[in-house]
């Protein structure tokens, strides 16, 4: 085997893993965990603050720790200017294809394909012709929960067209409608399950591009279950939480998270197909979750967020050069200057409901804000909204923001999947770093790396 596609499943439970495969519905997990060196990983920071997928896997790809290399938001990676794996692979002419790896930095080296995460706006595909993919997947990933944000007709058309010339699966066309048709039938009981689509639509491009390329080191990065994870694990352990789930909504996701391992479990089975002998398939997961007790008495973290940021900074008299919005409830503005910052935050930070802010912040660039909403209790339909700066302000909440579906109910969790296809099968004991990961693939191929913190697992 002297290629390498790293699977990057975000988020995977090995528990989950493990049980699912032992009653028989994870059938290419138990295949890949069988011909594989399989370790748990232990994130290089367990700083509850630090555990964010954007962080952890930007220390994967980067081979450098939190403390090193002091990435912090989905945004920041792109202009961190670390070498990764991509580019100390290419730099020694291995042609590398990143479909989706999340907080990456372009490369753009002939021979090989660049597709940024859905959640970046600042890093332009390679080759172009991606564009037409990622603008319609990232407007749907970043606004799934707001219908009147929907992708233009334009970026629809163009979407369908490009699919249509890479590599779309008759499967997935079927897979797509049977969906569709499961909306009607249900009253939409099932949209939730629309996560599971962009995989496959993912995967056929991945495939696409690996078939042309035939690159030496490729990634695919999957998010869907990591959201379903988030979302409903009150839903499949209900015994952990105060607040128990109601029947209706228990007959629509007890099955939620099992739905996304075993569809998961499908994907792997087309990726352990398309590497054939010659690719060895490497599976990680970063993180992992378990259940979020902090809210446990409302029964999970709910979120709330702005129908239309640009109406109410224009609402506020605020201007921005951009707004986009990030991750569930969280935005980054820029503005023309660091004052012109510093007063939209004040104006920002004004808005209360019963005396409490409604908007934090993180920390980002002198020009630019990174906030969301941080309410995160069920509000009563008559909230009203105040500001501290201007008296005769009162808004309905309910005007200005809504309520997504669901709630957060699993957080993250140190542990993490890491198994290596190999001539033989052991499960570790010991624990394997993430930031091992880099080292042991770069030797894999045959470009061995010195300075870094991890160690070649095998």
């Amino acid at each position: 085997m002297n290629k390498v596609i790293l699977v990057e499943f975000n988020e995977l439970c090995p528990t989950l893993l493990n049980q699912w495969m032992g009653s028989g519905l994870l059938p290419n997990f138990k295949r890949l965990h069988d011909q594989s060196e399989v370790f748990v990983t232990e994130a290089d920071t367990k700083e509850p603050v630090n555990l964010e997928p954007w962080i952890q896997w930007y220390s994967i790809h980067t081979g450098l720790p939190f403390t090193e290399h002091k990435v912090f938001h989905l945004t920041d990676g792109p202009r961190a200017g670390h070498p990764d794996i991509w580019s100390i692979l290419a730099e020694k002419g291995k042609r590398v294809w990143n479909c989706s790896s999340m907080n990456v930095r372009r490369h753009a080296e002939p021979g090989s394909a660049f597709l940024p995460d859905p959640w970046c706006t600042s890093e332009a595909p390679y080759p172009p012709e991606l564009g037409d993919f990622h603008r319609f997947v990232s407007g749907q990933v970043r606004e799934y929960s707001n219908s009147s944000k929907a992708s233009n007709i334009s970026q629809t058309v163009a979407f369908l067209r490009f699919m249509l010339g890479h590599g779309l699966r008759v499967n997935t066309v079927l897979a797509i409608a049977k969906q569709l048709w499961s909306e009607v039938a249900s009253g939409k009981k099932t949209s939730w399950q629309r996560v599971a689509l962009q995989d496959k639509l993912q995967f056929d491009v991945f495939a696409y591009y690996f078939r042309k390329l035939r690159p030496d080191f490729s990634t695919f990065f999957a998010n869907s279950t990591a959201h379903l994870q988030h979302s409903f694990w009150r839903n499949m352990e209900p015994a952990a939480f105060v607040v128990k789930p109601d029947e209706h909504e228990q007959s629509k996701y007890e099955g939620a998270i099992q739905f996304g391992y075993q569809q998961m479990d499908r994907l792997l089975g087309d990726i352990l197909k398309l590497a054939g002998t010659d690719t060895r398939v490497i599976f990680a997961t970063a993180l992992s979750q378990q259940p979020y007790l902090k809210y446990e008495s409302v029964g999970g973290h709910h979120f709330y967020r702005p129908r239309n940021i640009d109406a109410l900074f224009q609402r506020l008299g605020l201007q921005a050069k951009t707004t986009q919005p990030v991750m569930t409830h969280q935005y980054l503005a820029r503005f023309e200057s660091a004052d012109a910052a510093i007063h939209a935050r004040k104006l920002l930070e004004s808005l209360r409901i019963d005396g409490k802010a409604i908007f934090g912040f993180d920390e980002s660039e002198p020009d630019s804000l990174y906030f969301g909403s941080q309410i995160r209790n069920v509000l009563p339909a008559q909230t009203r909204v105040s500001s501290t700066l201007d008296a005769n302000l009162q808004i309905s909440f309910f005007d200005i923001f809504y309520k997504i579906e669901g709630l957060k109910s699993g957080r993250h969790h140190p542990d993490g999947c890491l198994w290596i296809q190999s001539a033989g099968h052991k499960v570790h004991n010991e624990r394997a770093s993430i930031l091992d990961i880099l080292p042991t693939i770069t030797q894999l191929l045959g470009v061995p790396v010195s300075g870094y913190q991890g160690r070649k697992l095998i």
